[in-house]
């Protein structure tokens, strides 16, 4: 395994991390647990939920991974622990505040119901899971430096936060005395390059580290996507944009022939290869799945590769403004 600063932070994460979302829908406990162990067996040590994932049970994933540190053997000392702050946790006692947001009170009822679901004391990477912008950075930065004051959370994150967030959250902190944001968590993909106008750049330039989500597009980009097994959850899901898009998967599927790489790991690759970020998310629903993944690493896609995965999949042309202005 590879590993990498997680931003300007002192913190080393591994290249891959290892996303839950699944964990308590898609994927059984006991199953979760043999891919959380399999993790760490590969060098994997940062691992990703939130607050809201188990589906209709929001709360549940985290109490999974809760059960599984609970199991003992360095389990929670060898995991970089990253959750998230800002859904609706559905808990009645919290009335009118139990809308998403990012109030300080919120963060603190949250911080602390999330601590007690993964039986641990504190958090490595607390993001917060969406822009807020009815919340000013004095009471975001005052809660989060009263948390880090407290021992409960290390560093701050964000997810889905557009270019103009990132830099305001960081001038912010840095006239606070503040470390300011380490990591942005954002939605980037072969299919999904938007983020290379202002998001990707901004994070570079401020010390933040991205962190990819859905580097697959929902699966898209895993190589089902255009011959799904009868009967499977891939052959009825997306149709449309599967038509959308077919002519690029039938192009990408054949350079992956080429290469004799699978789909979904060059897809990981490229998304790996970009110098902003830090990590891809990968989240399994099985072992199977999480451990053909961990070929991703040891990909390195040379420029005529690059090339024709431009050709395939059109950026935005660069970062803004050249990208549309002279």
């Amino acid at each position: 395994m590879e590993y990498g600063y997680l931003g300007k932070s002192g913190l080393r994460v591994s290249r891959l991390c290892l996303g839950t979302m699944n964990f308590g829908t898609e994927t059984e406990e006991k199953d979760a647990f043999r891919i959380m162990d399999a993790a760490l067996d590969a060098g994997i040590n940062f691992f990703d939920t939130a607050n809201v994932y188990g589906g209709p049970n929001a709360g549940r994933t985290e109490e999974i991974i809760g059960r599984w540190f609970a199991q003992g053997g360095g389990r929670r000392e060898k995991v970089v622990l990253a959750t998230k702050v800002f859904g609706d946790m559905r808990d009645a006692a919290d009335g009118p505040n139990a809308a998403r947001g990012l109030s300080a009170y919120k963060i603190r009822r949250h911080l602390e119901a999330s601590l007690k679901r993964l039986q641990t004391d504190h958090i490595e990477l607390y993001q917060m899971h969406h822009v807020d912008r009815n919340v000013s950075w004095d009471e975001l930065w005052e809660a989060f430096r009263v948390a880090a004051y407290q021992g409960k959370i290390g560093y701050v994150g964000a997810s889905n936060f557009a270019g103009r967030d990132l830099v305001k959250a960081q001038y912010e902190a840095k006239s606070r005395g503040l470390l300011g944001l380490v990591s942005e968590q954002h939605k980037y993909s072969l299919l999904c390059r938007l983020p290379e106008l202002e998001v990707l750049p901004a994070a570079r330039e401020h010390g933040i580290g991205v962190i990819a989500w859905s580097p697959l597009d929902g699966g898209l980009l895993s190589g089902h996507a255009l011959h799904p097994e009868a009967g499977s959850r891939r052959a009825s899901r997306n149709p449309e944009r599967v038509e959308k898009h077919r002519k690029q998967l039938e192009a990408f599927e054949g350079l992956c022939k080429e290469l004799g790489e699978s789909e979904a790991n060059v897809a990981l690759a490229w998304t790996l290869a970009h110098p902003a970020i830090t990590a891809p998310i990968i989240g399994p629903r099985t072992l199977e799945q999480f451990q053909n993944s961990l070929r991703v690493v040891d990909i390195k896609l040379g420029e005529p590769t690059l090339r024709r995965l431009d050709e395939i999949f059109p950026g935005p042309g660069g970062e803004a403004p050249q990208a549309y202005a002279w």
